[in-house]
């Protein structure tokens, strides 16, 4: 551990008979812990006052660069209790890894991967009942949103010389009410998400403000999500507006859009990982959209399914466009690979992989 962190403990923490009614139904992103982490950074004193305090505003002055030029990055990644009561996250340290990528594009200081995992276990330790326990079949967690912004007062294009690091904690529920359903995506033939040179692979709001405009655009043709195609040639499938792609082949192998422009998913890394241990090739390259429509139509391919760090695994059951759709068929590949996941995650399955860190 290389942060000195000072503890401030709140004075109003939330009653156990709130914080149960909370846990009962968290819902997502809707309630927070009791206590927030902070460390701020300038270039003569480097990392410096990291501190947990209790839950609340921060006050940003009007001039606050990241409010005129967003500069900012985050991550987002889940605590999960464990059957014997402890609490442990789900490789910290590859979102501290893909942070520190994505500062350096957005030209912000990096914070040691060491800092990172430091900053949100003392957060999850400080707010360990926040963490729900998860019965058979939950999928009950603590999300955590690490961000860094530009935290300086100055009107000027170019990088901030005052950023701020941040954790908050939000209790969470399955993402999907009900079970896991079959999705609707939207082909988005008019906007893209990014191009060679830009911020496609760093996780940074901005990326996902880009995002909206098509993604009201498929709730208004009756989607859940949106598909973008490559910027350069408008052909190839890259990811949607916050989940990456797998195309199941009917001989077995699977397909993933390759990375460069796409944000690379820490689920969507360990997805590979496990898909190879169950027997399946999995292949990273240029996938067309007329490769996928054609797929579908011909049987060549006999699944798709989407993967985030919120919903885990999700089956993709139609792609629909301006003037036609094509219905993928019911697999159980991505069920079986969701399972796998879900049951390291929560302590229900040997982890082989060795991606668990225990925090308490």
């Amino acid at each position: 551990m290389s942060m000195d962190i000072h503890t401030s403990l709140s004075a109003h923490k939330a009653s156990d008979e709130r914080l149960a009614e909370i846990l009962d139904d968290p819902g997502f992103g809707v309630h927070f812990t009791d206590h927030m982490f902070t460390v701020e950074w300038t270039p003569d004193n480097g990392w410096h006052e990291a501190r947990i305090e209790p839950y609340g505003p921060i006050s940003l002055d009007p001039a606050t660069a990241v409010l005129h030029y967003a500069q900012e990055t985050f991550e987002g990644m889940k605590a999960y209790r464990h059957p014997d009561g402890s609490v442990w996250s789900f490789r910290p340290e590859a979102n501290a890894a893909r942070m520190a990528r994505s500062s350096h594009r957005l030209a912000l200081p990096v914070l040691p991967e060491e800092d990172f995992v430091q900053a949100a276990d003392a957060l999850v330790s400080t707010d360990a009942r926040w963490v729900p326990t998860a019965s058979e079949g939950s999928e009950k967690s603590l999300y955590l949103r690490p961000f860094m912004f530009a935290s300086e007062a100055f009107l000027g294009v170019r990088p901030s010389q005052h950023v701020t690091f941040m954790v908050i904690a939000s209790p969470a529920g399955a993402y999907f009410k009900g079970g896991v359903k079959p999705v609707r995506i939207w082909l988005t033939e008019e906007y893209t998400r990014a191009g060679r040179g830009g911020m496609g692979a760093a996780k940074t709001g901005g990326n996902y403000a880009s995002s909206l405009v098509a993604q009201q655009e498929a709730y208004d043709h009756g989607c859940d999500q949106v598909v973008f195609l490559d910027a350069a040639e408008g052909k190839y499938v890259e990811e949607l507006g916050g989940m990456n792609l797998y195309f199941v082949h009917a001989d077995g192998h699977i397909v993933t859009p390759a990375l460069g422009t796409i944000l690379e998913g820490i689920t969507r890394a360990s997805i590979i990982e496990i898909a190879g241990k169950l027997g399946h090739q999995v292949e990273e390259r240029q996938f067309s959209i007329d490769e996928w429509k054609s797929g579908v139509e011909s049987g060549d391919i006999v699944e798709v399914f989407a993967c985030g760090t919120a919903a885990v695994v999700t089956p993709v059951g139609e792609l629909v466009w301006d003037g036609g759709s094509v219905t993928s068929p019911a697999g159980d590949v991505g069920a079986t690979i969701r399972k796998s996941l879900v049951d390291i995650q929560f302590g229900r399955a040997d982890d082989t992989f060795g991606w668990l860190h225990r925090i308490v």
